[in-house]
């Protein structure tokens, strides 16, 4: 795909979904987001930037851990998104739409570089990943997570699922940077050192289908796609999509496995 087309794809699909994202996705992503916190060896006054912000989710934990002396400039494609992150009101954030792959960032300006589940979106990871190592200081880190394999993702076949009703051109190459050793080698090719990998897997619960319906459908990555879904559509690729998570039915309600990737590494 066109690479102006995809971003614009992720920019307006973003903004459809930021409505539902949180309520279907903070839970689940938590323990992964918690790694790349981890990873990031944060302290009290440094500067950070942060791409594909998103709603906040990571950026409140960013927030709290540099303190009111250290500072994070969050950044998403989507303005939604960008909105949301500034509606939480933390004094010590600045928030800017941008794409990843072309910061408006000085070189060298920032401690730390973080991006939390949206490399797997960007139609160049490479690129970003290589500005993200530009606009660090020598001896800054950036930490990157994204989803990790796709056999390993229990929710995978909402892709070929909607793209049969409709072309999404959503995320052609999702699970690329979670195939192994794929985001690694990206970051050693954008000259990163002292790389280091984890990856773990989770499990996603969600109480009915219709939360996990929310989630995948309205508040993730075929959000647009889903905007021009007649009602009759809607019910048929609903039906086929739980039908494909079934066997992940417990009681009543769902446990979706998932595979999380992060790396991190050393300007």
């Amino acid at each position: 795909m066109d690479a102006r087309l995809q971003i614009r794809v992720q920019r307006y699909g973003w903004d459809a979904a930021a409505p539902h994202y949180e309520a279907g996705w903070q839970k689940g992503l938590l323990p992964a987001q918690q790694t790349l916190i981890s990873m990031a060896g944060l302290e009290h006054g440094q500067q950070i930037i942060e791409t594909a912000c998103g709603s906040g989710l990571v950026t409140r934990m960013l927030s709290e851990a540099v303190g009111q002396t250290g500072s994070v400039l969050a950044t998403d494609l989507a303005q939604k998104m960008v909105d949301a992150t500034d509606a939480l009101g933390l004094r010590n954030v600045r928030t800017a739409r941008m794409g990843a792959e072309a910061l408006d960032a000085d070189d060298a300006s920032f401690d730390r570089a973080v991006s939390a589940l949206g490399l797997m979106y960007s139609p160049d990871p490479q690129a970003a990943i290589s500005e993200m190592h530009r606009v660090l200081r020598p001896g800054g880190r950036a930490v990157a997570t994204v989803w990790g394999e796709r056999r390993k993702c229990g929710w995978a076949e909402v892709f070929p699922i909607v793209d049969k009703n409709v072309q999404s051109e959503v995320c052609p190459m999702f699970f690329a940077t979670g195939a192994p050793g794929g985001l690694r080698r990206d970051f050693e090719q954008a000259g990163f050192r002292d790389i280091k990998e984890v990856r773990q897997s989770e499990t996603l619960e969600y109480a009915n289908a219709r939360d996990l319906l929310d989630a995948v459908l309205l508040g993730g990555p075929v959000a647009l796609a889903i905007k021009r879904f007649d009602e009759q559509t809607m019910q048929d690729v609903s039906e086929e999509f739980l039908a494909s998570v079934a066997d992940h039915l417990v009681d009543g309600a769902y446990r979706i496995p998932g595979e999380f990737v992060t790396v991190a590494g050393r300007r």
